[in-house]
């Protein structure tokens, strides 16, 4: 190959990859402000935990965000640092709020639901609880299906009872596929899929986490973007 050849073939090279590289950061901005048409789903907002840091409240109300489910507790002995921040924050701006539970397979329903009841209050306006299911942590178990429906309907029993409402439940689709949650606990689904509506259960979704890279002004990173079906 002669040397004019060597440069040619290195300049198109150079060429293709700041092309790649240009798609990349277009499609990378594109993802970031993403949400489906408030046309066809007016409710939107988001879901946050501590790994947000301090959220301006009052400047993510200002841009769309209509609700927060706000992590509130993991497990059996974590809660979030800054669950009872985010929901002061979130109410003092006039935004809709609701505590989140990380479901732990590894620990026992009672205790799990005695750390959400003595973390969240009872409150008239707080939306319904959700708790959700998915291979997040450091649970290795995997116990059948039968007693995974029995303590899941423990928890939910017991932080509904505290609450006065029924929960929401968000399961993964990989926790959907092992255990069948939908077609064994009568709740509402909230379901998981970037950019296009989720259809893993066998009931339909209630919410969905349409995105969990979008960038909203006043919280720090990637947040997941969640909708209501109308």
């Amino acid at each position: 190959m002669s040397k004019q050849n060597r440069k040619n073939r290195m300049l198109r090279v150079g060429l293709i990859t700041i092309a790649v590289l240009v798609i990349a950061f277009v499609l990378r901005n594109i993802a970031v402000g993403w949400a489906p048409p408030r046309s066809q789903y007016p409710v939107q907002g988001v879901s946050v935990d501590a790994s947000h840091g301090d959220i301006a409240w009052n400047v993510a109300g200002a841009t769309g965000v209509d609700f927060a489910y706000i992590r509130a507790t993991n497990g059996a002995e974590e809660r979030d640092t800054r669950f009872a921040g985010n929901m002061q924050g979130a109410r003092d701006s006039g935004i809709r709020y609701g505590a989140v539970h990380e479901y732990d397979l590894c620990r026992l329903a009672t205790d799990q639901a005695t750390m959400f009841v003595t973390t969240v209050p009872r409150e008239e306006n707080i939306l319904p609880p959700a708790v959700r299911l998915a291979y997040e942590n450091d649970c290795k178990d995997r116990p059948g299906r039968a007693l995974v429906l029995s303590e899941l309907n423990t928890f939910l029993n017991q932080i509904e009872g505290h609450s006065g409402k029924p929960a929401i439940i968000i399961v993964s689709p990989d926790f959907e596929e092992e255990y069948r949650i939908s077609s064994g606990i009568s709740r509402t689904f909230w379901l998981e899929g970037n950019f296009f509506p989720p259809d893993y259960a066998t009931k339909p979704w209630v919410m969905w986490r349409a995105s969990d890279m979008r960038r909203v002004s006043g919280i720090d990173g990637p947040v997941n973007w969640n909708v209501v079906r109308p």
